[in-house]
């Protein structure tokens, strides 16, 4: 089959044009790789309940610094104290 000049030099130019976009999406695509992502719906949600569970634990901890500060000493309690009579003590047996 005969092809004109005309045709071969259409082709040949379409054959540079195809190369020329394939080599610039080859080394675009590294560069687009490297921009941040937002986050899904999960990785958000997830990033939410971290914040609130780490709220939570400052608000917890503070809490029981307050009352350990508070209370230096424990009060003991006697629940038989009722029950006993006047003159027990723990050297009678």
């Amino acid at each position: 089959m005969i092809t004109s000049p005309a045709r071969n030099k259409w082709v040949t130019a379409m054959a540079r044009y195809i190369v020329a976009l394939v080599l610039l999406a080859i080394f675009a695509g590294p560069a687009f790789a490297q921009q941040k992502k937002e986050d899904t719906p999960m990785q958000a949600d997830e990033k939410r309940k971290k914040a609130e569970a780490e709220k939570i634990d400052k608000q917890y901890d503070a809490i029981m610094r307050k009352n350990s500060d508070t209370s230096a000493a424990p009060v003991r309690s006697d629940p038989w104290q009722n029950m006993r009579g006047a003159d027990d003590s723990k050297n009678k047996r």
